[in-house]
């Protein structure tokens, strides 16, 4: 049978955008469809326009220290409206990238939504195209809880295009978003109040992580309220929200302009695309694949968000360039999820590779591993005398000397741990890194000096 195109991709995304430009340079005939903008959330709602306000928050503690270097004290005043309007024009080069990048590659692009209409047919805005394989990257959205008021409330997608500061903000769920968001929003002067069901934040990261950040975000100014959850929201006096709050029972109430409930995690977005016209089948409401990122309909595939897998920018690109090339490269490969580095571009951030301590443990048992930890204050931080403090933390295999977990807290966490995720990935042990001489002096040198 005959059909108009090789490929075509749902979603003009990290993933869709890299399986289907890779797809292309294999020879494949790709058709793209794209209804909101291309590159994405990570490059619209996520990675790229939250790292660029993550600079700007962070430009005071920059200030405050200059000061016991000799400098003297600036009245500098912060323009959000500036802030707003620069990452608007950043974020629309970016789509004109990534337009250009898919004509470059012979990629045929439709500003329209598909959805099936059967497993080879899609409706794609007025028009019904075939493919002979076709891939589903629609990412995800923010997920909502049903709480009354909750049409007060806006989403994390939402922040970036307010278009007046907050003076006060409540944010609801203390993953990375919400933390991430926390930080930014205190370092350029609103007041936040964070909220969280649990009684620690950022669930699933080393425990000294856990409590480190959450220790510095209370000294920043940030109130944390644990075992909380928000009960109702509604309108007070002005502009002001009302948001009624219950902590282990006890109710109280906390005034805001914003109040955003997206810091509770996003969910695969798969509403409205006709899957039902196909027998792809899901798994707790994301598609469900195999590690060659095949549904259960044998031509038809998914990757990134929408398969809710390992939820970030790198992994979906990965997974699609991946799919490009088992099925049209003749080189099967699947993407593998151990070791993958991540940050969190609190402040100060965070980046981790490998198992938490927990993790180690309960795979290795509490004497199968060794930790080494070290805290200390960088030079950075010595003639200015803030108190502000880096940890870095390394779990170690005791029988195989092999390195399973490594964690830090300070400037430029992400940064060294790219480096350290690259050592592990390749099998590093605590003899490697105690073998290999330091760039000193550099607080990654620690790294190479615990003992």
């Amino acid at each position: 049978m005959s059909y108009d195109f090789d490929l075509f991709v749902i979603g003009g995304g990290s993933g869709g955008v890299s399986s289907a430009r890779r797809a292309a340079q294999y020879g494949a005939k790709v058709g793209l469809a794209e209804s909101w903008t291309l590159g994405g959330t990570c490059v619209n709602r996520g990675c790229v326009p939250k790292k660029l306000m993550m600079y700007a928050s962070r430009f005071p503690g920059e200030f405050q220290a200059a000061t016991g270097y000799g400098w003297s004290r600036c009245d500098s005043q912060f323009d959000w409206s500036q802030l707003i309007t620069g990452i608007a024009n950043e974020l629309k080069r970016l789509n004109g990238v990534y337009a250009d990048m898919l004509d470059k590659a012979g990629v045929q692009v439709f500003p329209e939504f598909a959805r099936f209409v059967d497993a080879h047919t899609l409706e794609v805005g007025n028009d019904k195209v075939t493919a002979d394989k076709i891939l589903i990257a629609a990412g995800g959205q923010p997920s909502m809880p049903d709480i009354p008021g909750i049409e007060h409330c806006i989403t994390s997608d939402d922040i970036f295009t307010l278009p007046e500061q907050p003076q006060k903000a409540v944010i609801l769920g203390c993953g990375y978003i919400g933390c991430e968001f926390a930080c930014i929003l205190n370092g350029l002067g609103t007041e936040v109040t964070l909220v969280y069901h649990g009684d620690k934040i950022l669930r699933g990261f080393d425990d000294d992580i856990r409590t480190t950040i959450q220790n510095q975000m209370v000294e920043s100014g940030i109130t944390v309220m644990t075992h909380t959850e928000i009960k109702q929201v509604t309108q007070a006096e002005g502009d002001g929200l009302n948001v009624c709050v219950s902590t282990k029972g006890e109710e109280s109430h906390v005034l805001a302009n914003v109040v955003s409930l997206a810091a509770l995690g996003r969910k695969p977005n798969i509403k409205n695309l006709g899957l039902e016209n196909t027998q792809v089948e899901l798994s707790d409401g994301a598609i469900a694949v195999d590690q060659y990122s095949a549904t259960t309909e044998p031509h038809i595939f998914a990757v990134g968000d929408v398969t809710n897998r390992v939820n970030l920018t790198p992994v979906a690109i990965d997974e699609g360039r991946a799919f490009a090339d088992t099925q049209f490269g003749g080189k099967s490969r699947a993407t593998c999820y151990e070791n993958i580095p991540t940050a969190v571009f609190t402040t100060p951030e965070a980046a981790t590779v490998g198992l938490t301590e927990a993790e180690a443990i309960e795979q290795y048992d509490q004497d199968g591993i060794k930790v080494y930890r070290s805290e200390f204050r960088p030079m950075f931080y010595t003639l200015p005398d803030i108190s502000t403090k880096t940890l870095m933390k390394l779990i170690v295999h005791v029988e195989s000397d092999l390195i399973v977990g490594a964690h830090m807290i300070g400037n430029d966490a992400a940064e060294v741990m790219q480096g350290v995720a690259i050592a592990l990935k390749t099998g590093a042990t605590k003899a490697n890194f105690d073998a290999t001489i330091g760039i000193h002096p550099s607080a990654a040198e620690e790294f190479v000096t615990m003992r």
